[in-house]
């Protein structure tokens, strides 16, 4: 796995991009949280950020209902916070490595910073291991956070989100949206209206509405 900042078209060969907020800051100290997780990972797109396809348009980053809130709410329980996002119009000649860096900028700027980021830049005939519904971006980034994945909460909005959270070993919760295919909904066990609802009742705490997702 490499560590970069702004990534560089021939890491497209070296699986996932890596950026923890450590290597940005020059530190790696980050709070630990004692609650229920050991960290909560987000998919990008159409669950913290409009999915709008191949978008490498910072100024066209738009919130998720409730995602700024979610983010925070697990923030102030000291959890560490990720995303783990495919971004597959890199290989399909679609976006270059420096649109998806803006954009991930534009999402901090809007959320702040994020514990690691991990990016898939592959292709699905690729073959690689990082790509959504294969475990690796989760498992990259549980490794840059230095926590279980057994003791990880991954949000997304469609069932590859959610299947490489299981193959992981984490537990997924997926956030359905008009573009989430009914028998995905169908096939999990965990699924919330929105992402605040979700972090509430996975995390519980002062407004938890009490219920599981």
């Amino acid at each position: 796995m490499s560590i970069v900042d702004v990534p560089e078209a021939s890491s497209v060969c070296k699986g996932p991009w890596l950026l923890t907020q450590g290597e940005r800051n020059g530190s790696r100290t980050r709070a630990r949280g004692t609650g229920p997780a050991a960290a909560v990972l987000f998919d990008r797109d159409g669950t913290l950020v409009e999915d709008l396809p191949y978008n490498g348009d910072p100024d066209r980053v738009r919130l998720m209902p409730s995602a700024r809130a979610a983010v925070d709410a697990v923030r102030a329980r000291g959890i560490p916070v990720g995303v783990v996002t495919n971004q597959s119009g890199i290989a399909r000649g679609l976006l270059s490595p420096g649109a998806v860096e803006a954009v991930r900028r534009r999402v901090e700027e809007l959320l702040g910073p994020f514990d690691v980021w991990a990016v898939c830049p592959h292709g699905p005939d690729d073959g690689c291991g990082c790509r959504k519904p294969a475990p690796g971006l989760v498992h990259a980034a549980c490794a840059a956070l230095d926590v279980d994945p057994r003791a990880t909460l991954v949000l997304g909005d469609i069932g590859a989100d959610i299947d490489a959270a299981e193959a992981a070993g984490a537990t997924g919760v997926l956030i359905p949206t008009p573009v989430t295919r009914p028998e995905e909904t169908a096939a999990v066990e965990h699924t919330a209206p929105d992402l605040l609802t979700a972090v509430r009742a996975l995390l519980g705490g002062p407004e938890d509405s009490g219920g599981g997702p």
